[in-house]
């Protein structure tokens, strides 16, 4: 089930790869100058779902992926364990049919926050992904993604558990996985959405 106005698969690949090789080319702020390799995302329009995090880790950054290190490996049993469930009949989900991205696409020194003018430099390239891709349903990944797609300041227990648009997209916001390796009894809250998630997906 993909929403009414959902990109065909064939032309957001083609406008993904066009925005992968400029954000691979990137050299607008600093951090250009300190990665290893820019991360621009992973997957496909084919589900209608993107998971936005923060920012590319060291092993991210090593090889030039999104949510390849462990909180990575945790994202992707989530997502696994969503297709187990078939909490969405009939629509495979993996780490090839979501899209999985960061707000940064580089990775900041000694994984530090992202600063605001990184943000504001790199966010564009998000924009642009999220409008060729032009999914059913977005997942913010924590706080920093939380932030930039919602406008609005807050913590994630006060954000997660609602409905919100994007641009005609459904959005909700979860905990980020490093978080729930941290702290697991987060692990029953991202559980909830991803069950929210799946409710919302197949609600017109």
């Amino acid at each position: 089930m993909t929403s009414a106005g959902a990109a065909t698969p064939e032309g957001a690949a083609a406008r993904l790869v066009d925005l992968t090789a400029q954000i691979r080319a990137c050299v607008t702020c600093r951090l250009a100058q300190t990665r290893t390799n820019a991360v621009p995302g992973v997957g496909s329009s084919r589900s209608g779902i993107v998971f936005v995090g923060e920012a590319p880790g060291a092993d991210e950054d090593a090889q030039g992926e999104p949510f390849v290190g462990r909180a990575g490996q945790l994202l992707t049993r989530i997502i696994q364990a969503m297709d187990e469930a078939k909490l969405i009949p009939g629509v495979p989900l993996s780490r090839e049919t979501v899209y999985i991205c960061n707000v940064l696409k580089c990775r900041p020194p000694e994984n530090r926050n992202p600063l605001p003018h990184e943000v504001e430099q790199c966010s564009p390239y998000l924009e642009r992904q999220l409008a060729a891709l032009r999914p059913r349903v977005i997942c913010c990944l924590g706080k920093f993604a939380a932030e930039l797609l919602l406008g609005v300041k807050g913590t994630i227990s006060s954000l997660r558990g609602r409905i919100y648009d994007y641009r005609g997209a459904k959005m909700i916001v979860t905990y980020h996985p490093a978080a729930c390796l941290r702290n697991p009894s987060y692990k029953r809250p991202v559980w909830e959405d991803m069950q929210l998630l799946a409710r919302e997906y197949l609600t017109d």
